[in-house]
């Protein structure tokens, strides 16, 4: 629950830190945003709200929606990984979809290898069960991982096969250079997992549903997230 004692609405808190997280803008563009909407609040505010409110959100969307994951994400995963800059420094962002686009897990690591990709398997089977099929590139630390976890038989590998988690890192990638790379390789980590959890909550595959489809479920997670932390 957002503190009585915040001098700002609890609405405009979340409104901003959805306009920091879910569209590509700089904290500076988002106080421009508010300021056209006659809301006067410098950028360090945006910045404070998104550190200490954004990670409540993302635990309350991942609440709701870890059951349903557990059940209907154990298909199919694409896993992949790519290099991030943080602080002049190459790291590695690992993460994990499901066959419906699904982001069920995000991790980073300084090293890209075989203890890497045991480290994101195992978190990504505690918290998701075992998929029956786990697709990946043709890296061979996944190999290596995947039979020392005993699940290397469900491994499938291919040229197109992982498209699926290749395009989910575009949201991303697009978020990434407004907020001028990381600094810190634990803010990265932050960032990634809440902005997982605030794409999952709005990303409705708008390509596979009608307009009118879309537009139903558009105001369902918009509503759903002005609910959030009200209790």
């Amino acid at each position: 629950m957002i503190p009585q004692y915040f001098k700002t609405s609890p609405e405009i808190i979340r409104l901003a830190v959805m306009l920091y997280i879910r569209f590509p803008l700089s904290l500076r563009n988002v106080e421009d945003l508010l300021h056209e909407r006659g809301i006067d609040v410098s950028h360090e505010t945006v910045r404070y709200w998104w550190n200490r409110f954004g990670p409540m959100f993302a635990a309350e969307i991942r609440q709701k929606r870890v059951q349903k994951l557990r059940a209907f994400s154990k298909w199919k995963w694409h896993v992949d990984e790519f290099f991030v800059k943080v602080n002049g420094k190459r790291h590695y962002l690992w993460r994990a979809v499901d066959h419906e686009g699904e982001v069920l897990e995000a991790g980073v690591t300084k090293r890209r290898n075989k203890a890497a990709a045991l480290r994101f398997l195992k978190k990504l089977m505690k918290r998701h069960g075992k998929a029956e099929n786990t697709i990946t590139d043709r890296f061979a630390s996944y190999k290596a991982a995947l039979r020392q976890l005993g699940a290397l038989e469900k491994q499938r590998t291919g040229r197109w096969l992982n498209n699926r988690v290749e395009n989910s890192h575009l949201p991303f990638r697009r978020r990434e250079s407004p907020m001028q790379r990381f600094r810190r390789m634990r803010s990265l980590q932050k960032f990634a997992a809440v902005h997982s959890s605030v794409y999952n909550h709005f990303n409705q595959e708008r390509s596979l549903a009608s307009r009118d489809t879309f537009k139903l479920t558009r105001t369902a997670a918009l509503a759903e997230w002005r609910g959030l932390c009200t209790e």
